[in-house]
């Protein structure tokens, strides 16, 4: 049998992997394989999460590839009991160096279970990892912006404080797919101006871009962009 990282180079796609560099700055070219993401599902659901191989590779990091991280991320995705899903996220997310990996980051039982998850969540928000601090928010945006929202959610968000790029943009993500969710709570943070004049614009300019803002919205938002 194939280790799990001959598998993984056998799904190498070099075209790809310059692709992902580009998208991915930060992480070394020559730790990019340039898996493509079907594959990587695939491989994750043929794998299946109890194997003596998927345990070894679960317990072994940091890993070497991006394409590792990937693939990690998948095969904790497919992981049924609630509890043993939530450990492995802990254990895996002070690893995460990249957004792709964070944001692919979704097990299904947390849509199920997802009121379990707010003393995390609570934890992850005021972690010293930044994309830690940036999946709190996804989980967040993901699981609490409809019939489970509640106004101190958005405040959680707003206390952040942050100079990283992909945290910021991640707080505009929310608030932008919030306004659409929850308009009524969550517009005062932009009339108000409550949030860093960076993340104000970045949220408007999200909120404008969305199909899920009505049109008389954005042009009243266009007007509170400031200078």
């Amino acid at each position: 049998m194939q280790t799990i990282l001959a598998q993984l180079h056998a799904l190498a796609d070099p075209d790809n992997a310059v692709f992902v560099g580009r998208l991915l700055p930060d992480i070394p070219p020559e730790q990019i394989l340039g898996c493509r993401t079907p594959p990587l599902r695939a491989l994750a659901k043929s794998l299946g999460p109890d194997s003596s191989a998927v345990r070894e590779f679960l317990h072994t990091l940091p890993h070497s590839y991006f394409d590792e991280n990937q693939l990690h991320a998948f095969l904790i995705a497919r992981i049924k009991p609630f509890d043993d899903c939530l450990a492995a996220v802990e254990a895996f997310l002070p690893y995460v160096n990249n957004w792709a990996t964070c944001d692919q980051l979704s097990p299904a039982v947390f849509r199920k279970e997802a009121e379990r998850l707010l003393p995390a969540i609570g934890r992850w928000l005021k972690s010293p990892q930044p994309y830690t601090v940036r999946f709190g928010i996804g989980m967040l945006m993901q699981h609490f912006l409809d019939a489970r929202f509640r106004p101190e959610y958005a405040e959680q968000v707003a206390a952040v404080q942050s100079d990283m790029y992909y945290i910021n943009m991640e707080i505009a993500w929310y608030f932008a797919t919030a306004l659409a969710k929850q308009p009524d709570t969550i517009l005062p943070y932009l009339t108000e101006h409550r949030l860093p004049e960076w993340i104000h614009r970045k949220t408007i300019q999200k909120a404008i871009e969305s199909r899920r803002i009505p049109d008389e919205t954005k042009d009243y938002l266009r007007t509170l962009r400031g200078k």
